[in-house]
Order: structure tokens, then C-alpha cells, then sequence
């Protein structure tokens, strides 16, 4: 396979030396160019085609946040946000992945090359995999939208399983929940400290009642449970009056909080009462999650290549992306 085809947008000559410097070294990557802002990242997108583009969210003239805005509307392409404004806990992340970013990483305190090192390795494998993003033109929702109506709930148990990427598609999602949505237990991987931020944005959007999961939180109607970043897995004990319970074990597939392992325990608790949704398209982990549900007799919905399908047992139909909602209804509806 060629190798993916990069642009640093960075105001700071020395940070693009040093990131042009450090992606270069990763196998199957090709910096293309490296542009000092917006207007000269455009001229080099129409020059060298870029698949995928790091950019700093504070430069001259326009800031990063606007230009990935255009960026989605006029030309998607995978964006990594990568700059000292996008740490742990910053809102700005938070918005940059609800415009359409797909990850976000902090700069190096110190521009030296040892400090870029230490997490070049994970920002190298997000790059490979970001030529396949799933990506739309458009506009992210700012807003609530109207009333929603309320669903004849049929007691069904909801998971939804997604990464950094799917941040976009989370929000838009969420946005047509009604306030008696089925319960939704969600595992999303993305970086530490910004679950908080992104909680608080959807509170702000959404009908449903959002939270952080607790040990011994009771499932309920209307609320979305978004499992701890950290140290702990999230699962469901019993189906229906079921409980979360964190879990301290190893990473599953590299990840903790594991997609497989929230699947999974859907599966046991709730058999055919329960439906996961794979958002993610690195499904390392969530694919065998998802194989477990299947095998319980539950809905699954999952990926394939940018489209989805929804199986049941060996029968499986094609899904379209924006129609994800409309068959969530109908399974969680009497």
C-alpha cells in the first residue's frame, strides 16, 4: 500500500521541522508539505493532494478551529488537531472533534525532539488509519434542535461502541434522541480529560440526560452512560434493572475502557434484549464484541468499510449512515 500522504499546518517553523522530522522516520508516511497557515495550506492541498492533515489550532490570521471548519464543509479530508491548546481537558479538543477532527494531541511543552518522540508512535498509527475515515461535507449542529418524540419503548438495551473519530457522529446522533430515549451505555476512546468537556456540550445539546458512569449506577430510561476514561472497564451486571460496574483489568485489544468487553456484557445480561452499535472503523476492539452479541441473539450494527449492516443471527442488510437513528428506533420500540 502507498504511503499516506501528509501535511503539517503549524505557525511555528520549528514545530513543523520537528514534526515533518518525526513522521518521516514512521514507516508508510509521506509529509508532503508544511505550511506556516490557512492560506498556505490551501494552496498546497490543491498542490500535493494531502490524505491527511495535522493542524495547530492557534496561527495568524485565521486559527485553526475556523480553518478546519472550512475544511469540513469544503473539502473533508481526516484532520488530527495537534497543538498545546488541544491537551488534556481543553475545550477547544472537544469542539475540534465535533467539527469533524478525527483525534486531537497535545505539542510537546518544550519543542525538542525527545519530548515529539513520546508520542509520536500512537499519532504515527492514528495517521495510517485515518486515510479510511468515514467523513462528511457539512456543518456540525450547534444547537438543541426541536421536540423530539418521545419512543413506546420496548425495553431493549442499548451500546454503543466509537472512537475519537466518531465524535461528529456521536453529537448528530444524540441530537435526535428524545428525552425517553432506551438507556445507552457508550464506550468512546479518545484521549484523556476530554470525556468531561465533551459530557458538557452535550448536556447543552441533546434532550437525554448524559452522564459519567459511577461503580453500582443503575441503568435507566433517558440516560446515556459514558464509561470512565482511565483506569477501568465498563459493563452491565443484569438485564432489565441492570447496574454498571467498573472493572479493574488489563486493557483488552490495547484499549480501557474496551468496546468488546461493554459488548460483551451486553450480550450475557441481556440476550436478544440487547442491540451495540460499532461507530468505529478500527474495530480492533468492538468487532469481537459485536460477534458475542450476535451469538446472545441481539441486533448488531457494525461497519463495513464506510457503510454499515445490521445482523441479526446470519442474516444482515446494509445500513446507511444516516439512517443509523432510524433503525435504533425501530428495534427499541414496541
Amino acid at each position: 500500500m502507498a504511503d499516506v500522504k501528509v501535511l503539517v499546518v503549524d505557525d511555528s517553523l520549528t514545530m513543523r521541522v520537528l514534526i515533518s522530522g518525526a513522521l518521516e522516520r514512521i514507516k508508510g508516511v509521506q509529509v508532503v508539505g508544511a505550511a506556516d497557515g490557512a492560506a498556505e495550506a490551501r494552496k498546497m492541498v490543491d498542490q500535493y493532494r494531502p490524505e491527511v492533515m495535522t493542524l495547530d489550532v492557534e496561527m495568524p490570521g485565521m486559527s485553526g478551529l475556523e480553518y478546519l471548519a472550512e475544511i469540513m464543509e469544503e473539502r473533508p479530508m481526516p484532520v488530527i488537531m495537534f497543538s498545546t491548546r488541544t491537551a488534556a481537558g481543553a475545550a477547544e479538543s472537544v469542539e475540534a472533534l465535533r467539527l469533524g477532527a478525527i483525534d486531537c494531541f497535545p505539542k510537546p511543552k518544550v519543542a525538542v525532539q525527545a519530548e515529539l518522540d513520546a508520542i509520536i508512535g500512537k499519532l504515527g498509527k492514528r495517521i495510517k488509519s485515518a486515510r479510511n475515515a468515514d467523513l462528511k461535507r457539512g456543518k456540525a449542529a450547534k444547537s438543541r434542535k426541536g421536540p423530539v418524540a418521545d419512543i413506546n419503548w420496548n425495553g431493549r438495551l442499548l451500546a454503543i461502541g466509537a472512537d475519537a473519530a466518531n465524535t461528529q457522529a456521536l453529537f448528530d446522533l444524540f441530537q435526535n434522541f428524545p428525552a425517553n430515549c432506551p438507556p445507552t451505555l457508550v464506550v468512546q476512546q479518545m484521549s484523556p480529560g476530554l470525556l468531561t468537556p465533551m459530557i458538557e456540550q452535550l448536556r447543552e445539546q441533546i434532550a437525554p440526560k448524559v452522564v459519567e458512569a459511577t461503580d453500582g449506577m443503575k441503568v435507566e430510561q433517558g440516560t446515556i452512560y459514558f464509561a470512565p476514561q482511565g483506569d477501568t472497564h465498563m459493563v452491565v451486571d443484569t438485564w432489565p434493572n441492570g447496574t454498571l460496574r467498573l472493572l479493574a483489568r488489563e486493557p483488552v485489544a490495547g484499549e480501557r475502557p474496551s468496546i468488546s468487553l461493554l459488548f460483551a456484557s451486553v450480550a450475557k445480561a441481556a440476550g436478544g434484549n440487547g442491540l451495540g452499535v460499532l461507530l468505529a472503523l478500527d474495530d480492533e476492539d468492538g468487532s469481537a464484541g459485536l460477534r458475542a452479541m450476535l451469538a446472545g441473539g441481539a441486533y448488531a450494527i457494525g461497519r463495513n468499510g464506510t457503510d454499515f449492516t445490521l445482523n441479526k443471527g446470519a442474516v444482515s442488510q446494509p445500513v446507511a449512515g444516516d439512517a443509523i437513528f432510524a433503525n435504533i428506533v425501530k428495534l427499541c420500540s414496541k
